[in-house]
């Protein structure tokens, strides 16, 4: 039976939307607690998934069972309490990719319940094969260790301590090359909703040519780039101005697009 995490906004204040989060590659749901809580901290409702399990051989049935999936995490919080919409979802790492992959695909009510999207360390074609790790395995002889896996991922040490001491962290995961076949998907799908793509301008794995492609070729897409963010940019040392970002996109998501704040003039 699946399980989720779910992270609720204050009593007494009204939701404002649905956020489904989508972990990467040796990720756990705890991960994503700290995000999570900040999100709900601005009254909306977080559920946190599992990765995706996704299998090069048969990339349209794992995203066909993938998008099920995200299918029924929004039905059971609809089951519990009702969904508020807008329904956002914000994938990581290979999680971006399969979300990229799913909304981008050519039947246009294969997610009808996403309304945006938050593409968060989408890697790059390579972003594994053995590095940061060999053969899937951290440390060994010769081979890259925890804390080379640690600097690939984030430099907050808060977060470094969770993936650490989280039984659910995969370490190694990273050496694991995310299939060609779900990034090609991920990067030339016709993705219709709202699209904030984060990236850290210190992601070792990204392929910011790519991404800036991606962002051009969809109607509604936003590249942001964070300065000094490595791979988790959803969990690094800036994971603070991150959130907010997040949370300024959700809000431009219910206001259909209409930004609240537009700076007149600036002298910095």
């Amino acid at each position: 039976m699946t399980q989720y995490t779910d992270h609720y906004g204050p009593e007494g204040l009204r939701t404002r939307g649905t956020v489904v989060v989508v972990p990467g590659r040796g990720e756990s749901r705890a991960a994503y607690a700290r995000f999570g809580r900040r999100l709900a901290a601005d009254a909306y409702r977080v559920r946190v998934v599992d990765a995706p399990r996704i299998d090069a051989g048969d990339l349209s049935g794992s995203l066909a069972r993938f998008g099920a999936g995200l299918a029924a995490a929004v039905e059971d919080a609809a089951a519990e309490d009702g969904v508020v919409r807008p329904v956002v979802l914000v994938g990581a790492d290979s999680g971006a990719a399969a979300v990229a992959a799913l909304l981008g695909r050519e039947e246009p009510s294969v997610v009808p319940f996403a309304e945006a999207v938050v593409l968060a360390g989408l890697p790059g074609r390579g972003a594994g094969d053995g590095a940061p790790v060999r053969n899937g395995v951290a440390g060994g002889a010769g081979g890259p260790s925890w804390d080379d896996e640690l600097d690939v991922r984030t430099f907050c040490p808060a977060h470094r301590g969770v993936l650490t001491d989280d039984s659910g962290t995969q370490r190694g995961s990273l050496g694991i090359a995310v299939p060609d076949a779900l990034l090609d998907a991920a990067h030339h799908g016709a993705i219709a909703v709202p699209t904030l793509i984060l990236v850290g301008d210190a992601d070792p794995l990204a392929d910011r040519d790519a991404l800036a492609r991606t962002a051009k070729s969809l109607s509604h897409s936003r590249l942001a780039v964070v300065r000094d963010a490595h791979h988790d940019v959803l969990n690094d040392l800036q994971h603070r101005s991150v959130a907010a970002e997040v949370v300024t996109f959700l809000e431009t998501v219910r206001d259909a697009l209409v930004p609240v704040v537009a700076v007149e003039s600036s002298t910095w």
